[in-house]
């Protein structure tokens, strides 16, 4: 981080002092206080106005204990948390993770980065973001739903279709979220869209499963097409082997391009003639096996143990889709080296400051999470808009929609980067654009918010 505005400093610092045991939020904070220094330059009355103080506080942090019993009727206790981080310009959206890594510092930051990703969809939501330590890797369906009734039993307290709209994340798949929403409607006795990822017999909407993939495949290809080129031909290595990384791979081969690597928390798998999607698909999605089955199958395949080296291998797109800060330095310094042209973040802050610098720095199109993975909740809050209506689109419908969003975005975000005189750079643009709509909400309502 590189600061030099002495306002935006010094709220950095306050939160740095307030937060020290919280280096993913830390980390957010610092990324978007720097790409606002050029509009706070121009514009002094934003020190007034206290919103950039108010934006980088969540306005509820909720942490409560869920209790459950496993298979053996062992009681087991884990941490739920759902963070309510703004919601000036519509309730609060965003999903729910499971995962051993999950802390208030992991919530936070995704709650923070949601305010300005939601922002740039042009979609009413808010920002939030919530989860719980809890693993599903290794349990079984009916200790699954256990610990989801458990969790639901506390979030609905706090939740609602206008007040706050959870949804899947690393860990929430179209299970978990089904033992949520019958959870919440058990407890509510009522039938609302205030979960969405649903299945499709009980709200859910078309091409949501595909929606985060594909649009940052949409949002890849405005990239390219803004420096006259495109999918057609392009090698494309990504990392991940969950929703997004699958569809994403499924949309870069309908775009013409090949992909030849895909990896999980324990390795990679490189295949030189292209993935087999449909032996991925079974292998993820049915069997839910360790990617390292692909290898077993699929003759000439390579499974490598360890994840990091998957960005060894040359290509000509990166598309992180796995988690957070999963490619550094080094994997950035690899990508380069080797003729990389382009990285799209699938995941939420997959690239470590020290990546993106790195691209920035050696002419690599960026595109950052908060808007080239804005697809997913985009389609949430098309889901949202169908249960409010009791109707559902096509899916040509949806997708048509969600290609149109990602097009907005990428063209709000450039816009904003030519704005404040650096053209080109996604990171900035998209942070500048996403937080000027917060910004505008923010002042009109007031001090209270």
């Amino acid at each position: 981080m590189n600061l030099q505005n002495e306002y935006l400093l010094g709220i950095y610092n306050k939160v740095a002092k307030k937060d020290s045991t919280e280096p993913e939020f830390l980390q957010a904070v610092g990324e978007v206080l720097e790409s606002l220094e050029p509009i706070v330059e121009r514009n002094p009355e934003m020190e007034k106005t206290g919103v950039i103080e108010r934006m980088v506080e969540p306005e509820r942090t909720i942490m409560f204990r869920v209790s459950w019993v496993d298979d053996n009727g062992n009681v087991q206790v884990n941490r739920g948390y759902r963070v309510q981080f703004n919601s000036a310009i519509g309730p609060y959206k965003g999903g729910c993770r499971f995962h051993p890594s999950v802390n208030l510092s992991v919530i936070k930051f995704l709650g923070f980065e949601q305010t300005f990703k939601n922002s740039l969809t042009g979609l009413p939501m808010g920002g939030g973001k919530g989860g719980s330590d809890f693993d599903p890797k290794g349990k079984s369906d009916n200790e699954i739903m256990r610990f989801c009734q458990s969790f639901m039993t506390e979030l609905s307290k706090h939740i609602g279709a206008d007040t706050d709209v959870p949804a899947g994340d690393i860990g929430v798949g179209a299970r978990e979220i089904g033992y949520m929403f019958g959870q919440y409607k058990r407890l509510k006795n009522e039938f609302t869209g205030v979960l969405t990822g649903k299945g499709l017999t009980y709200g859910g909407s078309l091409a949501r499963k595909e929606a985060t993939g594909y649009g940052l495949c949409y949002f890849t290809n405005e990239m390219l097409k803004a420096n006259n080129n495109s999918f057609e031909g392009k090698t494309v290595v990504i990392s991940g082997s969950g929703n997004v990384a699958i569809y994403a791979c499924e949309k870069a081969y309908e775009l013409g391009a090949k992909v030849v690597a895909m990896s999980d928390s324990n390795g990679y798998i490189y295949d030189k003639d292209g993935i087999d999607l449909d032996l991925m698909k079974t292998i993820k999605e049915v069997e839910r096996k360790r990617i390292s089955e692909y290898a077993v199958r699929k003759p000439g395949a390579v499974y490598t143990e360890g994840c990091k080296g998957i960005w060894t291998i040359k290509c000509d797109i990166a598309l992180p889709c796995a988690t957070q800060n999963e490619l550094d330095k080094d994997g950035a310094e690899a990508l380069v080296k080797n003729g990389c042209i382009l990285v799209a973040e699938g995941a939420n802050m997959p690239s470590t400051p020290e990546a993106v610098n790195t691209f920035l720095s050696n002419g690599v199109l960026f595109g950052p999470a908060k808007a080239a993975n804005a697809g997913g909740v985009a389609t949430s809050g098309l889901e949202m808009s169908q249960n409010s209506m009791r109707y559902s689109w096509t899916f040509e419908e949806v997708d048509e929609k969600l290609k149109g969003i990602m097009k907005n975005i990428f063209a709000a975000a450039y816009n904003a980067s030519k704005e404040c005189g650096c053209e080109g750079n996604l990171v900035v643009g998209a942070n500048v654009a996403g937080f000027l709509k917060v910004y505008d909400a923010m002042k009109w309502q007031g001090v209270a918010y």
